[in-house]
């Protein structure tokens, strides 16, 4: 019997791609490969008897083409607060292992999965104004995407209802998408954001 989990979680995610990120659209990424980030802070969580409220992980990944055509190169990085208990229970939720979306999906799409590593994380949840960081190994801060003529926030929201990283999200700008982790080093300021409040289980 698989072990029952469940998260419901703060999630911020960047990418390389132009505002909207045409990958959540089933088309090419903007500039042909995929690198971005997500990262969860769990507002509430269990694996089995393991309580995860609380604690933040992330991922960060690149890709030579588009997600779906696989190839890619990734990893997660974990809360270093977690307790050992707490670092499995997130490593196997996270790596797939735990079974069922959306993480099942992102290892698929990995060639090498790179080993977990462990950083303080912070997460100052504050809607489309957002930020997280895994230590030094992962960095995203958000904002509203501005209005090109008058320069006031613009209010953009997707509804994916087939989406498997999340249903609903508010667009906005990436303006801090940096990786630091496993071999993947980049940044990519004022890209493609979204902000979720997700759920996902077994």
């Amino acid at each position: 019997m698989a072990t029952p989990w469940s998260l419901e979680a703060d999630f911020l995610q960047a990418c390389n791609c132009e505002y909207g990120c045409p990958c959540e659209f089933e088309a090419p990424p903007s500039h042909g490969k995929c690198e971005g980030v997500g990262v969860w802070h769990i507002i509430k969580g269990r694996y089995g008897d393991a309580n995860l409220d609380g604690l933040t992980f992330g991922f960060a990944a690149t890709w030579p083409g588009a997600l779906h055509l696989g190839g890619g190169t990734g990893g997660f990085v974990i809360d270093s607060a977690a307790n050992p208990q707490q670092r499995e229970a997130i490593t196997k939720i996270a790596s797939g292992e735990a079974g069922r979306m959306p993480f099942e999906v992102i290892r698929m799409t990995f060639s090498k999965l790179l080993a977990p590593a462990f950083a303080p994380a912070t997460f100052p949840a504050n809607g489309t104004s957002s930020s997280a960081s895994l230590g030094a190994a992962i960095i995203v801060a958000v904002e509203p995407i501005k209005n090109p003529v008058n320069g006031q926030p613009e209010k953009l929201r997707v509804e994916h209802e087939t989406g498997f990283m999340f249903k609903s999200a508010d667009v906005v700008s990436g303006k801090e998408c940096r990786v630091n982790y496993g071999g993947l080093n980049y940044s990519y300021p004022n890209k493609a954001a979204f902000v979720s409040r997700v759920q996902y289980h077994n």
